[in-house]
């Protein structure tokens, strides 16, 4: 494996001896969970999938979903790669990424597969920091991994690449780049955007995460989710944003990208 995705498995065994200390990080997380759920159609056929499972926390929501990531940890299904997945063409109604798509190097790539496996009324969910003043400063003051926001975003792979062994990469600015503004319009002709929702997330912030210092008690959390509630009208605040994309019928033969 290679080195940085080893330090990356390092820390999801790392985030798991938080999360049982930390149990206002878990009543936050189950909010977020409950908000992907909400958007999960059960009428639709198709597997449920989630790609970069982490420590598998979907299942508390969403039961029958099939938990992936890159390393085979016993908890979770099975090990799946975004840019060569396993699952046969049309398998899967929803693809589910909580804090996977600034990872994603090459999003087009990766988007192409995601068409592929998806059924003809297929969505992909996806969760992700935003760009606002709180993600900005939080994000880019107290996280390890990068923003990116001056980094180009190479939507193809190179010929070179190898699907197999992706390697690290990581650029927590990508999904405001990409979804909220009309820069990828064209790469994205094979998708419809049904949904951009932004939250403030204070809630969140405030738990300190998986490592930082927890800023208020969990007797507080439904004042901070009334302000949060208030505060995530405006965009411009926002910490964390949801995407919701729809697989389109393309009549001229792309396949995703």
């Amino acid at each position: 494996m290679q080195a940085g995705l080893e330090q990356h498995n390092i820390e999801i065994h790392e985030n798991r001896r938080h999360w049982e200390r930390k149990p206002l990080l878990r009543e936050v997380y189950a909010q977020f969970g409950r908000e992907i759920a909400k958007r999960v159609d059960h009428t639709q056929p198709g597997l449920i999938v989630e790609l970069g499972s982490g420590m598998g926390n979907i299942k508390q929501h969403l039961p029958d979903c099939i938990t992936t990531d890159v390393f085979p940890n016993p908890w979770l299904d099975r090990v799946e790669n975004a840019y060569e997945l396993a699952f046969a063409d049309g398998a899967v109604g929803h693809l589910i990424l909580f804090d996977v798509w600034h990872h994603l190097e090459y999003p087009g790539t990766a988007l192409r597969e995601f068409y592929r496996v998806l059924n003809e009324r297929g969505k992909v969910i996806i969760f992700d920091p935003a760009m606002g003043i709180l993600g900005r400063f939080v994000f880019g003051s107290f996280h390890h991994e990068p923003l990116g926001l001056d980094l180009e975003i190479q939507w193809e792979a190179p010929d070179s690449f190898s699907r197999r062994s992706p390697g690290y990469y990581a650029a927590q600015g990508n999904a405001s780049r990409i979804f909220g503004s009309g820069a990828f319009q064209e790469q994205l002709c094979s998708w419809r955007v049904a949904e951009v929702a932004y939250f403030s997330a204070l809630a969140y912030l405030g738990s300190g995460g998986f490592r930082g210092p927890q800023l208020y008690p969990i007797a507080a959390l439904p004042l901070l989710n009334r302000l949060d509630s208030f505060l995530s009208r405006f965009p411009i605040l926002s910490s964390r944003m949801l995407v919701v994309l729809e697989k389109l019928e393309d009549s001229r033969g792309r396949s995703g990208g």
